[in-house]
């Protein structure tokens, strides 16, 4: 497949391919380590408990991609696929409702309405219920990534969604039960390097977090695997944060960003943290943040 699309590649394409994507690094400082955001062809894997905030802040994320520049956005254009069939439209239109509203050169209200239209033209959104349907979609997707330039951001929400199913299906042996997302791994390592897009995917944590602490992974740990060395160390080494999909998919992972909530509510909201590791620095960008109507609000610390 992937030859039969290089050669229905033209030369409009081929150009568009090679040019590069716009940059993602400043899309959000609070979460990322200063001068290392997601750069070209990086993978962001968001990783936690159900209602940890992970969607949330792929809205706030995505928000951030499609809002036009005069709006403080990146103007990108992003490609959701809703694996758990947890993507809220209306609560997305009411998160860039409130970005827009944010920006006084909005206009009138028929402006306002324009310009929400426009911004989620940017947006396209794709449901998968099986491994094997997100297979087949990332393939298709990957004529689209190269003939589309302004195309910059790959959206998965989760990766993760089928493990238990796919274990199940390819019975004892483990080289069956990850055949599928081997290769979708292969392909968006694929997709990365040879398009320059970025990629962000969640992942469930499978193992509940009883303790008080992040299990902040690092570059520099010790485990059973290399792979899941490059992201915990043996100080805060835990069930909950411990990479479990396929190896493939570990190898081509650039940042970790692990989420987590508070047990007691401040201020009758619900707080949310997240640390921030990748293979290029050294250390952990940690921020705390609530979920209100127009989005998610970041939390200084005093």
């Amino acid at each position: 497949m992937t030859a039969r699309v290089r050669m229905a590649e033209n030369g409009a394409q081929l150009v568009s391919r090679l040019e590069g994507r716009q940059s993602l690094k400043d899309i959000e400082p609070n979460i990322f380590p200063a001068d290392d955001g997601p750069g070209q062809g990086d993978v962001v894997e968001f990783h936690g408990m159900e209602g940890s905030g992970k969607t949330e802040t792929l809205y706030h994320l995505i928000t951030r991609c499609i809002t036009p520049t005069h709006s403080g956005g990146l103007e990108v254009g992003v490609v959701f696929i809703d694996t758990d069939y947890h993507f809220d439209m209306l609560r997305f239109v009411s998160i860039l409702e409130g970005r827009l509203a944010e920006d006084s050169k909005t206009g009138s209200e028929n402006e306002a309405e324009e310009t929400v239209r426009s911004c989620l033209c940017r947006l396209s959104v794709v449901h998968c219920n099986s491994s094997v349907q997100l297979l087949l979609t990332l393939h298709y997707l990957e004529n689209t990534f190269s003939s589309q330039p302004t195309l910059g951001l790959l959206v998965i929400d989760s990766i993760s969604a089928f493990y238990w199913t796919d274990r199940f299906n390819g019975g004892e042996s483990a080289s069956c039960q990850e055949a599928n997302l081997r290769k979708c791994a292969e392909l968006l390592d694929r997709l990365r390097r040879n398009y320059g897009i970025v990629i962000f995917a969640t992942t469930h944590a499978i193992m509940r977090n009883f303790g008080s602490d992040l299990g902040v992974s690092d570059v520099h740990g010790s485990s059973s695997s290399s792979s899941s060395r490059r992201w915990r160390s043996a100080d805060c080494a835990s069930d909950f944060d411990r990479p479990y999909l396929c190896r493939a998919w570990q190898r081509i992972v650039t940042h970790r960003v692990l989420f987590t909530k508070s047990h007691a509510p401040k201020d009758h909201k619900q707080i949310f943290s997240t640390a921030c590791t990748s293979i290029l620095t050294k250390g952990v960008k940690k921020c705390s943040f609530c979920v209100v109507e127009d989005g998610i609000k970041f939390i200084c610390d005093k």
